[in-house]
């Protein structure tokens, strides 16, 4: 049993019960059109539908409560053993491009986390309740459609003060390793958990790609190539929207001459 089917069971169940309802209300309104009439023939027809219709909601009911195949405990057994095996093959089924990463699930601009004790999904910053895989991949696929929230300007301004503070004010020009920038950006042990390699990532590709390439101060940003783009220890990877793999691994401010 998966979640997908899970919930699709649920939303079945709940529809039945709906229905189920919707005939005690259609009951009712027979028996109170009988005794607004008169109809004593008909009041003892409508009180029999009403039994009968009665029971069916508790049935009914019954059944929707009990739909949810899955108990507290095996909820996130499931959220941290599979739940994210189920993403990835919602992803590929749906056509969307998602791998998993530094812990995270990819869906270019977004990252997402399985927040398995807290029974929910982060996708990027936000907390999301919404489980159903199909839904989170409808909307990760909508998040595609929309311009990225990310200011890169805003970005490129923490990235050169990183870069200062590894470099050396007076060392502006040189290259340094991207890893030591995203240490001197997460120097809290709280803002490393919430903001990974993978979004670090992320970002240095929306910056790459975004057309912005200057600081306020008019230093000009590069990410140069490296032997060390070739991936392993100290690089920062990220799946474009097209598929292609790319890899940073240093860090360039030069300022005019």
């Amino acid at each position: 049993m998966t979640f997908e089917q899970g919930f699709e069971d649920a939303e079945r169940a709940a529809d039945a019960a709906s229905r189920a309802v919707g005939g005690l209300h259609a009951a009712t309104k027979q028996l109170k059109k009988a005794a607004h009439d008169g109809d004593v023939v008909g009041l003892h027809r409508a009180a029999e539908r009403l039994a009968v219709a009665m029971d069916a909601v508790r049935q009914e009911v019954a059944n929707a409560r009990g739909s949810w195949p899955f108990a507290e405990e095996a909820e996130v057994a499931y959220l941290r053993e599979e739940y994210e095996a189920e993403l990835l093959a919602a992803a590929h089924a749906a056509g969307l491009q998602m791998d998993q990463r530094d812990g995270r699930l990819l869906a270019f601009p977004s990252v997402v986390r399985i927040l398995a004790s807290d029974r929910s999904i982060k996708v990027d910053q936000k907390r999301v309740a919404a489980l159903r895989p199909s839904r989170v991949i409808a909307d990760l696929k909508a998040n595609q459609a929309k311009k990225p929230k990310m200011a890169t300007d805003r970005f490129l301004e923490s990235l050169f003060r990183a870069y200062r503070l590894v470099a050396g004010a007076s060392s502006v020009g040189t290259v340094v390793p991207l890893a030591a920038v995203y240490d001197a950006l997460t120097l809290l042990p709280s803002t490393a958990a919430d903001y990974g390699h993978s979004e670090f990532a992320r970002d240095l590709f929306m910056l790459d790609r975004g057309g912005v390439t200057q600081t306020k101060a008019g230093a000009s940003v590069s990410l140069p190539a490296s032997t060390g783009t070739k991936g392993g220890k100290g690089t920062f990877s990220v799946i474009a929207p097209d598929g292609q793999l790319v890899t940073y691994f240093g860090l360039r401010f030069e300022m005019p001459r």
